[in-house]
């Protein structure tokens, strides 16, 4: 059957072939509400996978077929945890471990060399690699990637977080042994071009915490996740993200998240293919507003604009559209990341 499905999709684009990656951080009663998602709730998700079609795969996998330029199986789901929590070890792994489900860690080393209160050990971490966990890179210490400390210039940013990617790199190397791909999940989702460059340098790929599908047009620096925690715990939201489709954006600007001087970006996004959108169902869910429809300025081409400077910190634009044959949305998440007026930046909760 799955060939036979594989032989109808040549001959006629299965939009459908789309690859979800979801992004967990808790899996707790106890744990702050808005990362968490409760054991019996993870478990109601990874029961879903199983029970409706949806196949999970190793999050390596997925990256092969999309620098392969090939299309993912059908209904493809990944389920990566960011930090080391040691409640994922507790709470979801033995779930998992029922289903036969495949899942990577990102993991910072520091949190974890430490021994800060409620992350895994180095020696859990190596029990959990050992049985088939893809361990994979968070940062040496889990801070804010993109901010330059006091009278430190580009040149000494870029040397001191390469060292630090290396390095990390290195210790997840001598506790899982050699990965086939090197991935990095940007602390708090935060990146700029200057970080994407060097992640690209180091042949590393990375992903954000903006929402989406992954696709053939994926950017392999800044690839999307869907974040499930909090008020997005319920199976009910996760249902329409599971179908949601790779929104196929060619190009887009501005194309650096970090935002100095516009606070207010105009996003102009040229798409590399329109035949399968419902354009006229676009919309674009900006920060603090009613959802917009985008001004397409030709018949690939659209823009969108927030009504108001973003707040300081972590924005988002996120745009979708029906799909006029298939099940689902196709969906795209710009992340922005702008400083506080006086280029300070602000605390976090």
């Amino acid at each position: 059957m799955y060939k036979v499905l594989l032989f109808i999709c040549g001959l006629f684009s299965c939009q459908a072939q789309a690859a979800v990656v979801l992004q967990y951080h808790h899996v707790s009663e106890t744990s702050p509400r808005v990362t968490s998602v409760t054991p019996a709730e993870f478990r109601s998700h990874m029961e879903f996978l199983a029970k409706n079609g949806f196949e999970v795969v190793p999050l390596t996998d997925l990256i092969t077929q999309i620098k392969r330029g090939e299309t993912p199986p059908l209904r493809a789901v990944a389920i990566s945890f960011d930090d080391g929590y040691q409640n994922i070890a507790d709470n979801a792994v033995p779930i998992l471990k029922e289903y036969g489900f495949p899942y990577t860690l990102f993991v910072s080393i520091a949190p974890m060399m430490e021994g800060h209160k409620g992350m895994m050990s180095e020696a859990t971490l190596k029990q959990l690699a050992a049985e088939g966990a893809e361990i994979a890179n968070h940062s040496y210490d889990h801070g804010h990637l993109v901010r330059l400390l006091e009278g430190e210039d580009e040149a000494a940013w870029l040397l001191r977080i390469k060292t630090q990617l290396l390095q990390t790199e290195a210790a997840l190397t001598r506790i899982r042994g050699e990965s086939t791909q090197s991935m990095l999940a940007y602390p708090f989702g935060e990146y700029n071009a200057a970080l994407q460059s060097l992640v690209e340098e180091l042949g590393m790929v990375a992903f954000g915490q903006q929402s989406g599908a992954l696709g053939q047009y994926s950017s392999l620096t800044a690839l999307p996740r869907f974040p499930v925690g909090g008020r997005y715990a319920s199976l009910e939201t996760l249902k329409e993200k599971l179908h949601s489709l790779p929104m196929p954006v060619a190009t887009i600007s501005p194309a650096d998240p970090l935002l100095l001087q516009d606070w207010q970006p105009r996003m102009k996004v040229t798409l590399a293919e329109v035949a399968d959108i419902n354009k006229a169902g676009m919309r674009c869910f900006l920060p603090n507003q009613e959802a917009v429809s985008p001004r397409w300025l030709d018949d690939v081409s659209f823009e969108v604009q927030a009504g108001k400077p973003l707040p300081p910190g972590r924005s988002r634009y996120n745009c979708t559209a029906p799909s006029k044959t298939q099940k689902g949305f196709y969906w795209f998440s710009q992340a922005w990341l702008r400083p506080n007026q006086d280029g300070s930046w602000p605390k976090e909760p």
